[in-house]
């Protein structure tokens, strides 16, 4: 009788798969024991591993690159780290080995990128792509990077008041600055909006360009930039949103010739169930393929590519550990199981969006399952999560008595910590867990280094003024 964990993910999905696989009713993630490195460093915990962030860089620029050449496409491909998605130094120390450019959303990520520049991680050449809604300290700190020597920072105009601003920040520039613009892109028409708030409306670019920037010396317009918020997926609303974004570029590039880049946002979903199968070589080149053709059509030649990808970089490079504390009957049909922390102070985005990881135990896989519910430790309703992305249910080993169950929620890298409040007061003053960095040596052997300890209760009172 097959009733045991492995047999039901067994029976439900492909596996082992490419990063999970089991050893002795044991997970392993990406080959590394994790039994092992819960005994060392204790529950709750955050891992990140950071080779899993080069391979997922390496990885787009190999699908687009292919499909350039599949479609004979004309423009260059250019990857840019969306820094928002996790703005820790390992991260981006790890991602910045694999030649990549940046993308900014706020005046401290522009403190954050000198830095990177002063610990020599950076050169001056590198492309620096500034979204935002900008306020005047922001407009500054571009502007004393342009002037520092930056002369690849585009900032992306995304209303019309920051060119007037941007126009007073910027005098006398040696070489004229990079400028782009942001489509103002309509919303899936299940959003309580049609257009989004960020960006300039399709109608107003061209006049905007050719009534403020067309005739100004201190500037050459090079980049169309839009996002579709529900990111790039197969449906008839994506790909009516792009075609419409690309004739933009297309009625720009007539009356602009040096515009040539088309910045196409982020939107590559990452991994979140066991079941998932996104067709990513095919969208990369359906996406060119369209391009191509209507800028054929339209008799221009095809703009350079910029993506914009934050979680499909690092999002599955995370996974936070937890311990089952205990088990509760509150019914005759709900178990709860209660883990040693609080998702909504280390994943929030279940509780604030409903998002759904990939759950699974760490041990016990030999074990029979049951239906649960798993709660977390903060006095707050809403602290629970009851569902997995392929199912309107959660299944885990049955507890034994003799040795604690612990599970792990993976692709949890992107997010969570800013999301999360790093460092700050978390909801019921439940401390931020311990976090871990998962590297492998020159012998690919992995290391683990201790980032942070767990929040302590005296970090939190000083916060708080006591």
């Amino acid at each position: 009788m097959k009733n045991k964990y492995y047999d039901l993910i067994d029976q439900t999905f492909e596996f082992p798969q490419d990063e999970f696989r089991t050893e002795d009713g044991e997970l392993y993630f990406h080959d590394i024991p994790l039994m092992e490195i819960i005994k060392q460093y204790g529950t709750p915990l955050k891992i990140t591993y950071l080779p899993k962030i080069s391979s997922q860089i390496q990885r787009a620029k190999r699908l687009f690159n292919v499909a350039i050449a599949k479609t004979d496409y004309k423009g260059t491909y250019n990857y840019c780290y969306c820094t928002k998605s996790s703005h820790f130094s390992f991260v981006l120390e790890e991602a910045l080995k694999n030649d990549i450019n940046l993308e900014t959303s706020s005046a401290f990520d522009i403190n954050l990128i000198q830095e990177l520049y002063n610990n020599g991680l950076i050169d001056k050449n590198i492309f620096i792509v500034s979204n935002g809604f900008k306020r005047q300290q922001y407009i500054d700190n571009i502007a004393e990077l342009y002037k520092d020597g930056f002369h690849n920072i585009v900032p992306i105009i995304d209303n019309k008041n920051e060119m007037h601003m941007l126009d007073e920040a910027i005098t006398d520039p040696d070489v004229p600055m990079k400028i782009g613009i942001r489509i103002a892109a309509e919303e899936e028409p299940k959003f309580d909006f049609y257009t989004s708030r960020l960006g300039i409306r399709y109608n107003d670019i061209v006049s905007f360009y050719e009534e403020v920037i067309k005739d100004n010396p201190k500037y050459t317009f090079k980049m169309l930039h839009f996002f579709i918020n529900t990111g790039i997926r197969d449906t008839a609303y994506y790909w009516n949103e792009l075609a419409k974004c690309v004739n933009v570029y297309c009625d720009l590039k007539h009356v602009c010739p040096e515009l040539d880049s088309l910045n196409i946002g982020g939107g590559f979903p990452i991994k979140n169930s066991l079941a998932a199968n996104y067709d990513y070589e095919y969208m990369a080149e359906e996406m060119l393929a369209q391009i191509k053709n209507i800028c054929t059509t339209r008799g221009v030649d095809e703009p350079n590519i910029f993506t914009e990808f934050g979680s499909f970089t690092v999002g599955e490079s995370g996974a936070t550990l937890y311990s089952i504390l205990d088990q509760k009957q509150q019914n005759d049909r709900e178990l709860w199981y209660m883990i040693d922390s609080s998702f909504i102070t280390t994943l929030p985005d279940t509780w604030g969006i409903n998002q759904r990881f990939i759950m699974l135990p760490i041990n016990h896989w030999d074990s029979e399952y049951q239906r649960v519910f798993l709660g977390g430790l903060t006095c707050d309703s809403e602290d629970y999560y009851n569902a997995d992305s392929h199912a309107n249910a959660i299944f885990l080993p049955k507890l034994q008595k003799d040795e604690p169950l612990y599970i792990g929620f993976f692709h949890t890298g992107a997010y969570q910590e800013s999301l999360g409040g790093y460092g700050g007061i978390q909801h019921c003053l439940i401390p931020a867990p311990k976090h871990i960095i998962i590297d492998k040596d020159e012998n690919g052997d992995y290391t683990t280094k201790l980032f942070a300890k767990e929040q302590s209760h005296k970090s939190m009172l000083k916060i708080l003024g006591y």
